[in-house]
């Protein structure tokens, strides 16, 4: 089992607050660091000081963490062009010493593309299946060899397919409840499938789906990693689960339920043995407060230690 922080920085958090989160993730013992890849803030709220670049920001913590895995979970098909992406994640894998993950997905908030004039087709899925195949056919091209590429969407020809990673295998993360396609490209393209926000029943669901959509292909199931990702409060005390909920502008009695990581360590540690007998591999505890740091070290101090490995 590995145990990830998420965050949302599209709610309000500066690069300096997402590094100060990171480096306290690293110290608490946390397996990796993963982001959304948003510009625009969801929800009421000030929107100071504004969005920051995913993948501008991964660069910058690539450099100023060293055991941390780095991510998105997950980035849009609409913002960037799979050739720049592919390119973009081999130079901070390099600079992370091969520490880089790729999160993909179709992307979904439509008033952030128009906030920021970015496309926003209304079928999406056929980018992410060619986004996918050129960047996994760029980074698994041999050197000295080129890689062309004819789609619906995207063309490549003759690109000399460089750089490449420093890892032989960037893990590429592919997530979703769809029922048929995304199972589908998790199956092809993936090395993680990931399910997020859904209560027990439906990750058993999912997982289930893209194991079968495995076995369709001809894949072994097992060499697909499954996740969780799930919005998390954590605490020693009510009080301190009350004081968390309220700084993200939610309560205890509504965050509570069947969904979320909630409450102190017994409490987490049974959701995840739960989790855990689903076929979980991986959790990502979602922490929206990314300068309540203190939650950070109470979850890597109090409750990381008697987690399942």
């Amino acid at each position: 089992m590995e145990y990830c922080v998420f965050t949302e920085p599209q709610q309000g958090f500066s690069y300096r607050e997402q590094l100060a989160h990171a480096q306290a993730a690293e110290r608490a013992g946390f397996d990796g660091w993963f982001r959304s890849d948003h510009y625009l803030r969801m929800g009421p709220g000030s929107p100071l000081p504004g969005p920051t670049d995913a993948w501008t920001t991964l660069a910058g913590l690539a450099r100023e963490t060293s055991r941390l895995r780095l991510g998105t979970l997950v980035s849009s098909v609409t913002y960037r062009q799979p050739g720049v992406l592919a390119i973009q994640v081999a130079q901070i894998d390099e600079m992370s010493d091969g520490r880089v993950e790729l999160g993909l997905g179709t992307g979904w908030f439509e008033q952030e593309h128009r906030a920021y004039s970015i496309p926003f087709p209304a079928k999406r899925f056929g980018m992410l299946e060619e986004q996918l195949a050129v960047i996994t056919g760029l980074w698994q091209t041999p050197a000295g060899e080129s890689f062309s590429f004819e789609g619906e969407h995207y063309r490549l020809e003759d690109s000399p397919a460089l750089p490449k990673p420093v890892q032989e295998r960037v893990p590429v993360i592919v997530g979703g409840g769809g029922p048929k396609r995304t199972p589908a490209i998790a199956a092809r393209f993936a090395t993680e499938f990931n399910i997020g926000f859904q209560p027990e029943d439906v990750v058993a669901e999912k997982f289930a789906g893209v194991q079968a959509a495995c076995r369709e292909i001809g894949r072994d199931p097992q060499s697909l990693t499954l996740s969780v990702a799930l919005p998390t409060l954590a605490g020693a005390t009510e009080a301190d689960l009350a004081r968390r909920a309220e700084a993200i502008g939610d309560s205890i009695d509504t965050f509570r339920g069947d969904v979320n990581i909630t409450g102190g360590r017994d409490e987490i540690v049974a959701k995840v043995e739960r989790l855990r007998a689903l076929g979980a591999q991986r959790v990502y505890f979602q922490l929206m407060d990314i300068r309540d740091l203190d939650q950070v070290d109470y979850l890597g101090s109090e409750v990381l230690p008697h987690l399942p490995r």
